[in-house]
């Protein structure tokens, strides 16, 4: 028994070595599933990068009508929907959402 092994030590050892790099090139930290969690991970994160961005872009157009031109109209749009107010003239109707 101890002469087969004797014999056969190089492709024993040879067995081990290409068995443990292919479980870690499969598995462990750096490892193919681990990559593609990774990838999932940082398509996730550019999506809500682009919205975070598209908010920060609506923000800065709102803030722009605010400060140094005011536009009037989307200063009395702000007044309609924040304090509910009209004209005497306006009738105002107010739609309450039910999601139960």
């Amino acid at each position: 028994m101890l002469e087969k092994i004797k014999k056969n030590y190089f492709l024993l050892i040879s067995i081990f070595f290409i068995l443990y790099f292919a479980i870690s090139l499969l598995g462990g930290e750096r490892g193919f599933f681990s990559y593609l969690k990774k990838k999932n991970y940082l398509e996730s994160l550019k999506k809500e990068e682009t919205d975070l961005i598209s908010k920060i872009e609506k923000l800065e157009t709102k803030n722009s009508l605010l400060t140094d031109n005011l536009d009037l109209d989307y200063i009395e749009f702000l007044i309609r929907d924040k304090f509910l107010l009209g004209k005497k003239s306006e009738t105002v109707y107010i739609i309450k959402n039910n999601d139960n």
